[in-house]
């Protein structure tokens, strides 16, 4: 179907690899062990772009020849951004100010090839609305999920009906991959025709049939 370098996915997040495969591309997976940057002077749009591109980058440094997938997901309020938290109690309090709230889900994809010194990063943004939880409900989603690992320190695709009123954009986004917009980057990427009046149709129905399969509410 694409026709392009061997594809790497620099991450280990098994969310990531379960949304990539969904799109039919067979790659492999290696983990970009650099640490994730935080700046406050900068927006969670030029943070995520900065920590997708710099994963995808030290995974290509040991191979050139890939074509290599380098992503990055942030939660932010207003000019408050939500990484992973350092603890439960770190996660305890992210919950606790995004309950009730409406804040937005960023993840920037990078796209490198080093030996052709070829990249592409772009980046995506859902809206979601916590539902109003108490310490209780908040104690109680904890005990559900491991939310060391996740952006804001929950995650949509476990448990979501019981912290999520609502969602507008990608679903897959806020799980940590735009399956729709990375599907149309790659068409671009390989230079398939189709391309340029929408995305290959295989890759798109992948795209929207990925969606509907790991959304678990409908809220």
């Amino acid at each position: 179907m694409l026709h392009m370098s061997p594809v790497i996915l620099a991450s280990a997040s098994p969310r990531r690899v379960d949304l990539l495969r969904q799109l039919g591309v067979e790659f492999k997976a290696v983990a970009s062990d650099i640490p994730e940057i935080h700046h406050g002077e900068l927006t969670a749009r030029e943070v995520c772009q900065i920590n997708a591109y710099r994963k995808a980058r030290a995974v290509s440094k040991k191979h050139p020849d890939a074509l290599v997938v380098g992503a990055d997901t942030l939660v932010f309020v207003e000019t408050r951004v939500f990484g992973k938290p350092a603890d439960l109690e770190k996660a305890y309090e992210m919950l606790e100010l995004l309950q009730g709230r409406t804040h937005q889900v960023c993840t920037a994809v990078c796209l490198l090839h080093l030996r052709s010194h070829r990249q592409r990063i772009f980046t995506e943004t859902s809206t979601v609305t916590f539902k109003p939880l108490d310490s209780l409900g908040i104690r109680r989603y904890l005990t559900k999920v491991n939310p060391l690992d996740k952006a804001g320190g929950y995650a949509i695709q476990e448990h979501g009906d019981d912290i999520v009123e609502s969602m507008a954009g990608s679903y897959s986004n806020v799980v940590g991959m735009p399956l729709e917009k990375l599907a149309t980057e790659l068409q671009a990427w390989a230079g398939v025709p189709a391309f340029y009046g929408g995305p290959d149709p295989a890759i798109a129905l992948k795209a929207s049939t990925a969606h509907r399969a790991i959304r678990p509410f409908t809220g």
